[in-house]
């Protein structure tokens, strides 16, 4: 008995102390509140039938806890954003996070380390195929993943994201073509697109990427203790023991037909039945028009393409070329002629079904190669036309390996010994055969040296213009490397400084860019600038240099010291579909910046352009506060006629006048009446690539005291150009 008794106290005792345990913890702060989101399933979602929230987050985030000592409970986010939540006492953590963000109301944050790698995916209408670059798209985004918006930003600087309350409005502005892609995590895609009514979303796996799945909190004392013993949690979770958890939700069928669904579903098949009675009368006569469409639909392929091997005809050839490079002038191509040397012998010595069987070989293994964007057609005989993607002397080096050694060896390779000689010509499409393309003309340059390799060499291949493909070589390097060097800082922002006469000191600066390229060195602007400009890319640099400049003068107000400068607008950044005035905007209002502070240096291409969207766009910069230069004025042929059309404050007076061949006491007095006729019509007057003491003494003789240029100051890094002494020397 008296065993008994001292079991029944020892088990009460224990008793007592699991009860009072989890009070304890709740006293010792061992109990998190965690605010997430409840749309988007398996990752966080309301079980229906217990009414708890779980999913993937949910399962990671309580065993972490766990093996950090914390009693966890999940609470439905009622905020708008994760921003919101931030701010919201009640929560102790918010998730998920891919990075540290600030919260509404501006507090920073820190987060956890990272959970799981959550794969992130784009999702399109349809088998779209061809996509733009992620920093070019828009793409839609639900208002509760704002958190993860900023990172998305911030990875692919560029890419315009508009926020919807629901999926069904995200999908709906998908199919009104507002935005070109939807993106959010696989996992939620996985039970999203399991509804019928989204059977014509299509996921774009070659647009997959990941990003970190945490928790976050205030950056805070309190905060960051917390963040520090669920971490030890985080690092105890075995990668096993993840993918466990990932498994036990993906694997299971948790989306629930509802009642649109079933009508979207099976809606069809009454109506089908409604209509097969109907279909049945139609049929005979279908079938003779379906024979007839079937043949037309035959001779139309005959004419487009070789019946032999399936490649193009040589008029198929032709007309397909024309329709990608005006469907692609962005895409840096190259066009080959090629044909085997003894193929003649081939077809005597082992017959010509072998001739036919290796013309078949070549085809498919040239096709098997190439994407969508490309084309193979048959000239004549054993004569073959290619147009490929330009990707450099690798591609080139793989294209001769993969494909053209396996034909040298067909025969080889199946027992025979018969090599097959390769010759091959190849020429490097200019910007020319975009706008104007002549397939005939460019095949007759591959032609040309393809020619010269059969008559001076056994086999290989060569360049009609070497000096072309070296050149669109350095062009690929320069638009490929474009976002990467933003990244890494491969290209900063110098600043020129602007020399006021009449104060004697520095005012302002112009923002140039300098590009350090890791294999071309330093690139002149002369030379990247116009290349983004026709690549189209020229917004994405002009982009970032807006807003650096916007970073420096920020720093300099808290400085005291209140600068003006001047950056380019180029030509090919005003477009009808992008709103300039609004963007310059945004900007200086994000960075607590006067309007004025910015001068906008437009020139007279973009005049030529497009007049009436140039002076439309200078108006709106000049009544939202923004100053508007022409830039490079005197060296055209219409700045005249772009100054009495165009609004502008100031001018800056290019000094060809002076530093260039021919009369120069000429070139004083125009420059004397351009001022002069600047100051009349009430615009101020700034002249630039001043060199010499005696053109800056010149100028302010005649009233130009605002001047830039190397008697002044070359252009020089922001660390340089702070430590500038603020006084000019006199002229």
């Amino acid at each position: 008995m008296r065993r008994i008794r001292v079991l029944l106290s020892t088990l009460l005792l224990t008793a007592l102390l699991v009860c009072a345990l989890p009070a304890f913890g709740e006293q010792n702060g061992d109990a998190l509140t965690v605010g997430v989101p409840t749309d988007r399933c398996p990752v966080f979602f309301v079980d229906a039938d217990t009414n708890e929230i779980v999913g993937i987050g949910v399962d990671l985030m309580r065993a972490a806890a766990e093996k950090a000592g914390y009693a966890v409970t999940f609470k439905a986010i009622e905020e708008a954003t994760l921003k919101d939540a931030l701010d919201n006492p009640a929560y102790d953590m918010v998730m998920p996070f891919g990075s540290s963000i600030s919260s509404a109301s501006g507090q920073p944050s820190a987060v956890s380390d990272n959970l799981m790698q959550t794969p992130m995916t784009l999702v399109t209408e349809g088998g779209r195929k061809q996509m733009p670059a992620l920093n070019q798209l828009r793409v839609g985004m639900l208002r509760s993943m704002g958190g993860a918006a900023e990172t998305v930003r911030q990875l692919y600087p560029g890419i315009e994201i508009s926020m919807y309350e629901t999926m069904g409005e995200c999908v709906a502005a998908l199919r009104a073509n507002q935005v070109d892609a939807l993106l959010h995590n696989s996992y939620v895609w996985s039970y999203v697109l399991q509804k019928p009514a989204y059977s014509d979303l299509t996921v774009q796996p070659a647009a997959m990427f990941s990003m970190d799945f945490r928790t976050g909190t205030l950056d805070t004392p309190a905060g960051r203790a917390i963040l520090e013993r669920l971490n030890g949690g985080i690092a105890a979770l075995t990668d096993t023991a993840r993918q466990a958890i990932v498994l036990d939700h993906t694997s299971r069928r948790l989306y629930r037909y509802d009642f649109s669904d079933y009508l979207h579903q099976y809606g069809l098949i009454l109506l089908l039945g409604a209509l097969l009675f109907a279909a049945l009368a139609i049929i005979t006569v279908q079938r003779r028009r379906v024979y007839r469409l079937k043949q037309e639909e035959k001779l139309r392929w005959l004419m487009d393409h070789d019946e032999l091997t399936g490649a193009l005809s040589l008029d198929g050839f032709r007309s397909h070329v024309v329709e990608l490079l005006t469907a692609h002038p962005d895409i840096p191509y190259l066009l080959s002629y090629v044909n085997i040397k003894n193929f003649k012998y081939i077809n005597d010595s082992l017959g010509r079904a072998a001739g036919d069987e290796l013309l078949r070989f070549w085809v498919e293994k040239t096709q098997s190669a190439m994407s969508d964007e490309e084309a193979i057609g048959r000239v004549e005989a054993d004569h073959f036309a290619v147009l490929r993607h330009a990707g450099g002397n690798e591609k080139i080096r793989w294209d001769d390996y993969e494909v053209i050694n396996s034909v040298r060896n067909y025969f080889t390779d199946r027992g025979k010994e018969n090599r097959v000689q390769i010759c091959g010509g190849i020429y490097a499409l200019t910007p020319e055969d975009y706008r104007l393309p002549d397939v005939n003309r460019m095949l007759d340059y591959a032609r040309v040296a393809e020619k010269r390799v059969r008559e001076t060499k056994t086999e290989g291949y060569e360049f009609y213009n070497p000096d072309q493909w070296e050149r669109g070589k350095r062009v690929a390097e320069v638009v490929n490397r474009l976002p990467a060097a933003i990244r890494s800082g491969d290209i900063q922002v110098w600043y020129q400084p602007q020399a006021n006469c009449e104060k004697g000191e520095f005012d302002g600066a112009e923002a140039l860019c300098r590009w350090n390229h890791p294999k071309l060195g330093w690139l002149q602007p002369a030379e990247f600038i116009p290349t983004l400009e026709e690549a189209g890319l020229i917004f994405d640099l002009d982009s970032f240099v807006w807003e650096k400049v916007c970073q420096d003068l920020r720093r300099w107000n808290g400085q005291g010291k209140r600068r003006y400068v001047s950056v380019n607008l180029s030509r090919r950044d005003i477009r009808p579909d992008r709103d300039i005035p609004g963007h310059f905007t945004r900007l200086v209002q994000a960075y607590g910046l006067s309007p004025n502070q910015l001068r906008i240096e437009i020139t007279e291409t973009a005049f030529a352009e497009d007049p009436e969207l140039l002076i439309s766009t200078t108006m709106k910069l000049r009544e939202a506060g923004f100053e508007v230069e022409m830039d490079d004025f005197g060296s055209g042929y219409s700045s005249l006629h772009m100054l009495k059309e165009v609004p502008v404050d100031r001018i800056k007076l290019d000094l060809h006048f002076l530093t260039g061949t021919g009369d120069a006491e000429k070139g004083r007095v125009i420059i004397s009446y351009i001022i002069q006729m600047v100051r009349s019509l009430g615009m101020r007057l700034i002249a630039e690539g001043v060199e010499t003491a005696e053109q800056a003494q010149f100028l302010q003789s005649q009233g130009c005291t605002e001047m830039q240029g190397y008697y002044f100051s070359k252009p020089l890094p922001v660390a340089e150009f702070e430590g500038l002494d603020e006084k000019i020397k006199t002229p």
